[in-house]
């Protein structure tokens, strides 16, 4: 089995290498696809060096690939572009912040890998490592967002809007992403659910950020996904 691992990038230039350091450190076969949405700080500069030395270490497990958006798009637009170089097996989404901890990638891949799960979510709320403390807000609006999706849906998911997302490569064809923001989350729930694939949950840890760490998901993304949820579940 072959692992994709699409990080979407914006001014991450703080947490980056060390991101790839630890998605590097899982000792599966994968190639790792990172996509500049037009950082206005020193990321692409960090991934241009990262790629290069990559391609100097020959690295038998680990392949880095990097793309470049011209402007800021969005997390959405980024991983469009991600899902159009994909040649894995398997797809997992990664976070460029230290949000979330490749080390889940084993329990993450076992459904799969179990020929159980097309596609397997991570939790935050149940289970799982070490969690730093929600925002109670974002908390809230995450259970209400949940909550609706899994009335369009008729899924029962805990954390709908999860970082830590994996596919089977052959369910994401046909698939075409609108929304180019935060709404990606809602929108592919809905789209892989309408094509009635086997969805699983699994615990992981959690490291969420501040704002002055460098969060940039904010209540406006959570009215959007408001939005994307109906619109994605009445029509594409």
């Amino acid at each position: 089995m072959k692992l994709s691992v699409l990080i979407p990038v914006y001014n991450e230039e703080r947490t980056l290498e060390e991101v790839v350091r630890r998605v590097c450190a899982v000792q599966i076969a994968k190639e790792i696809i990172l996509v500049d949405d037009g950082s206005k700080d020193q990321s692409r500069q960090i991934l241009t060096r990262l790629q290069e030395e990559n391609e100097r270490a020959r690295d038998p497990l680990n392949q880095i690939r990097v793309f470049f958006q011209p402007f800021n798009q969005g997390k959405g637009a980024a991983l469009k572009t991600a899902f159009g170089h994909v040649t894995g097996d398997v797809v997992v989404i990664q976070d460029a912040d230290l949000e979330y901890d490749p080390k889940d990638y084993p329990a993450l891949l076992d459904p799969i890998q179990a020929a159980q799960a097309d596609v397997v979510y991570g939790t935050r709320f149940f289970g799982g490592g070490a969690h730093r403390v929600f925002f109670f807000w974002h908390y809230v609006g995450n259970l209400m967002l949940t909550l609706i999706s899994n009335m369009l849906t008729n899924l029962n998911l805990s954390d709908m809007e999860v970082g830590y997302k994996v596919f089977r490569a052959e369910v994401l064809k046909g698939i075409e992403l609108k929304s180019k923001r935060f709404g990606f989350e809602p929108e592919i729930t809905v789209k892989l659910a309408k094509k009635q694939c086997r969805f699983y949950e699994v615990p992981i840890s959690y490291h969420g950020r501040t704002y002055a760490e460098g969060k940039k998901i904010t209540w406006k993304d959570g009215i959007a996904a408001l939005y994307y949820l109906i619109r994605f579940r009445l029509a594409d």
